[in-house]
């Protein structure tokens, strides 16, 4: 999907988030946000969200020679992700509907995403996504899906959100490769988040040799792109996976809360709605 006019707003606070992450002065921040105007004036019309946001967090790393401005949240999350996991383990053992419930907890996790808000509540987004119904349900088609697929391509989002991929992973019955960035990008999951998260125990955990939000396949590494054009199916977690892969002809699920109202819009579904989108859903 292309960037949306209702993006730029997000885009200059994520700058302005970014560079006070990474301890620039006020003047710098100033410098940061301006440049960023300068960037957005001269952004291309088709260009997907995840290009720009790309674009704007290298500068602030560049800018500020702070490599991850969000690696102390990034570990905070996954620490509290994990303080969780037995609670997320008990409501897929006690579950009618396993595969439900693990895919639900897989979509709460999805919250933890400091470029859509600097805050989250995970007890109450637990609670919520566990009850409400599916805007979009897509999951008896991902049920057959399953059925068929010998190994999985998972491709992660957020850190601390990893956790909680986990337990999908682990209902899962079969091979799972677990894709994360190439290097740090906002609070994106990279090996070392995955690690923390403990999915090496469970998943192959590769990455796709790009920063970009989302999956840039145009950006990413070859092996990558080769694993990518052979899997027999992929779930793709996040808004910016949307984003940047809707368009694709690919046997994609996407797993996401519609946090933003672009995304919520673009997909026909309410802000906050629940989503798992397959090839033929709608």
């Amino acid at each position: 999907m292309h960037t949306n006019l209702d993006c730029y707003p997000c885009f200059l606070r994520q700058a302005l988030s970014a560079a006070r992450r990474a301890g620039a002065t006020p003047d710098l921040q100033r410098e940061i946000l301006l440049e960023t105007l300068e960037r957005l004036h001269a952004l291309p019309q088709e260009a997907t969200p995840p290009i720009m946001a790309d674009d704007i967090h290298r500068l602030v790393r560049t800018r500020t020679a702070n490599p991850d401005p969000y690696r102390e949240a990034k570990a905070e999350a996954t620490r509290e992700a994990l303080a969780l996991l037995p609670v997320l383990r008990e409501h897929v053992d006690r579950a009618a509907d396993p595969l439900d419930i693990a895919v639900r907890i897989a979509i709460a996790g999805n919250i933890i995403d400091l470029g859509a808000s600097e805050t989250y509540d995970l007890d109450e987004t637990l609670a919520r996504v566990l009850a409400a119904p599916l805007a979009i349900d897509g999951l008896a088609a991902l049920r057959h899906a399953l059925g068929s697929a010998k190994v999985v391509l998972y491709l992660a989002d957020n850190a601390g959100e990893t956790v909680f991929d986990r337990v999908l992973i682990e209902h899962l019955d079969r091979p799972v490769t677990y894709v994360v960035k190439g290097g740090p990008i906002i609070n994106d999951a990279t090996r070392e988040d995955a690690l923390a998260a403990g999915i090496d125990r469970i998943a192959e955990i590769i990455d796709n040799g790009s920063q970009a939000p989302g999956t840039v396949l145009e950006q990413c590494a070859e092996p990558f792109r080769e694993r990518f054009a052979e899997a027999e199916l992929i779930i793709a977690k996040g808004q910016a996976n949307y984003e940047t892969l809707s368009t694709v002809s690919a046997p994609v699920f996407f797993l996401l809360q519609a946090k933003c109202a672009v995304i919520a819009a673009d997909l026909g579904v309410a802000s906050g709605a629940l989503v798992v989108k397959g090839p033929t859903s709608s």
